[in-house]
């Protein structure tokens, strides 16, 4: 009985403190049958599960815990939003995003049904910022290959009509607290820039994820943007701009 406990609390001790190494994924098709850590609360497990019925889903806390989870061997991959994960193994030696991801999809910027004008600005603020290189620049700058994104640039406040801009700044380094406790990323510098061509004053609501698209119907904010994906559902409610990023779900695994 003594060494039945003992194997036990061994297997138990290595569970929690991540034992052992798994084996090395380098393809998307390695992750048929592994363990996959994702957030508690996002579409990440039906998202895997879709491409990976067999896959085996483990909840936890936050991306970053799933991320953490991988580096500690306690799991095979962690899928997530690509650009978080990116910005993940960014700032963590040792993680990588494999390059095939599990979906892909736009994001974009929605406002009301019947705002028009407003999405025309925020498209053309985006065509005009490709147009001069401005964009790639941007994107390299909060998405670095390694290290923390870069700052925030200075952009001038115009001082007319209020913009009210709803996001949730959990989605670094599109939406994010940093360490002088504002709100920054570049969903925001988009925003920025879009009030600076309207001459509007942005004003940053930040509020929960799936807050979002309910204060916009009701007129609380004027914008929403924080790493959205277009989908049809979301666009029979709300009138999305035209995608500015490319991404959708991929896996971060051990290098």
């Amino acid at each position: 009985m003594k060494k039945i406990g003992l194997i036990t609390l061994t297997v138990l001790l290595c569970f929690i403190a991540g034992c052992g190494e798994r084996a090395k994924i380098t393809k998307l098709a390695e992750l048929s049958n592994k363990q996959i850590a994702v957030p508690t609360g996002t579409v990440a497990d039906k998202l895997v599960l879709e491409k990976f019925p067999a896959a085996k889903i483990v909840y936890l806390n936050s991306v970053l815990d799933a991320a953490l989870a991988v580096k500690t061997h306690k799991a095979d991959a962690a899928a997530y939003d690509e650009p978080i994960l990116r910005n993940i193994a960014a700032k963590n030696p040792g993680l990588r995003v494999l390059p095939d991801p599990i979906t892909t999809d736009d994001y974009g910027y929605a406002m009301r049904l019947t705002d028009t004008d407003l999405k025309a600005a925020v498209d053309g603020v985006v065509a005009e910022m490709k147009a001069a290189g401005e964009y790639e620049a941007m994107v390299k700058r909060w998405l670095p290959a390694s290290g923390e994104p870069g700052p925030m640039p200075v952009i001038a406040e115009a001082t007319g009509t209020v913009l009210r801009f709803g996001t949730a700044a959990i989605t670094e380094p599109f939406s994010y607290v940093d360490g002088s406790q504002k709100i920054v990323g570049l969903d925001i510098e988009i925003a920025r820039r879009v009030a600076l061509k309207l001459g509007r004053r942005l004003e940053i609501v930040n509020m929960d994820f799936g807050a979002m698209i309910p204060a916009l119907i009701a007129g609380k904010v004027d914008m929403i943007g924080a790493c959205i994906t277009i989908t049809k559902e979301r666009a029979e409610k709300v009138l999305f701009s035209e995608p500015y990023y490319r991404g959708g779900i991929s896996a971060i695994v051990a290098e």
